[in-house]
């Protein structure tokens, strides 16, 4: 299929071919890891805002490449023409405004994923048929639902740098998410931050370990109390 830009593109539409910039290594490491244990690698200060799963299994975490769409409020047509383009794996990220009068997908285009096997929706706006997204088994975050369908006029644009929960995504990113929210990384950023996620995954056992058998040491926050001159 031909995603060549033309000499001109109307105003407001753009298609861009998708970026592959993150090895299936990649994806194989992350697959499984907790997004508050990259969140915490990464300074605990990036990720979505907002966002939450509308899938019935919250014990999914989802990982894969970030195909990008930007589509103005409620309007899903290059959502259709990202469907066209998707490989298995990609996370389609959706850059909707945060509205959330008019639902961007619902049932069937979940259906239509489900079939070209994405890892699932990441949507700065509004979802519907809720029910069905709950039982379908394609992971799926969003703002917020609502019962109103979208427009398919455009404009819009795929494989652009976007914003979803107050986070940029730029094509090719690695995308991870779970219940807790969403984060997305850089591939030129991976190398630096996977030995930091092993250590906090290891710290994050030793922690639950200790909770579990009572045996956490007091002096780690005590320790924090006397610098700050509360005695204890």
């Amino acid at each position: 299929m031909n995603t060549q830009a033309p000499a001109q593109w109307p105003i407001g539409f753009r298609i861009n071919p998708r970026a592959e910039l993150v090895s299936d290594e990649w994806v194989r490491r992350f697959a499984g890891t907790p997004v508050a244990y990259v969140s915490d690698s990464m300074g605990r200060s990036v990720g979505t805002i907002g966002l939450r799963a509308f899938h019935g299994d919250l014990n999914l975490i989802a990982v894969g490449r970030a195909f990008t769409v930007r589509v103005r409020p409620g309007d899903n047509l290059m959502i259709h023409k990202a469907l066209m383009l998707v490989e298995p794996g990609d996370m389609l990220v959706i850059d909707g405004g945060g509205d959330g009068t008019q639902a961007l997908i619902g049932g069937n285009i979940v259906a239509t994923a489900i079939f070209r096997k994405i890892s699932g929706f990441v949507i700065d706006g509004a979802v519907r048929d809720i029910a069905e997204l709950a039982i379908m088994g394609m992971p799926v975050w969003a703002r917020s639902a609502t019962h109103r369908g979208p427009s398919k006029d455009g404009p819009g644009e795929i494989n652009v740098p976007v914003t979803v929960g107050g986070m940029a995504v730029n094509p090719g990113d690695l995308v991870l998410a779970d219940a807790d929210g969403i984060v997305a990384v850089a591939p030129g950023d991976l190398d630096t931050l996977w030995p930091h996620v092993e250590e906090q995954t290891s710290k994050e056992e030793k922690l639950r370990k200790a909770a579990q058998e009572g045996t956490g040491d007091p002096e780690r926050f005590n320790s924090i109390l006397r610098a700050k001159g509360c005695p204890v």
